[in-house]
């Protein structure tokens, strides 16, 4: 399953992509995250690993930088024992202080029922990418 966002944010590239790479401001914009928690390397470096902590329920999730172009793209793995996220962030400029955010996740669901489940969680799932990045688009927006 597929989810693409995109929005305009008010703020320059650069800004916009240093903001989204680094994982300790996460908490920050992201309401349903309890905390970040460091497993390996430096983090949000290409490589590095931390774990995603909810405030609600059980599902943690191990983040893996995959790729981090500074100005263009952010490409993260994250994995939980029933699903798996590819997730691609796409920074374009658009204007003076403008930036066009594109947001895609894919999920895998691991396990037959899991995939079932995945089959009616999508508008839930779809829902929760759209409020986690507007969310993120206001918090860029707040900062100087």
């Amino acid at each position: 399953m597929k989810s693409v966002i995109e929005l305009e944010v008010a703020r320059p590239r650069e800004r916009v992509a240093s903001l989204m790479a680094d994982p300790t401001l996460n908490t920050q914009w992201m309401d349903d995250i309890e905390r970040i928690d460091p497993v390996r390397g430096d983090l949000g470096m290409p490589g590095s690993a931390y774990r995603i902590v909810p405030k609600r329920g059980s599902m943690i999730f191990i983040a893996t930088v995959i790729s981090a172009d500074p100005l263009n793209t952010l490409h993260l793995s994250l994995d939980s024992a029933h699903i798996s996220v590819d997730v691609r962030a796409t920074f374009r400029p658009i204007g003076p202080g403008r930036t066009m955010l594109v947001s895609e996740e894919t999920f895998t669901f691991k396990g037959f029922l899991h995939r079932i489940l995945g089959v009616f969680a999508r508008p839930a799932i779809k829902k929760a990418h759209r409020r986690h990045i507007e969310a993120f688009k206001r918090f860029a927006e707040a900062q100087a």
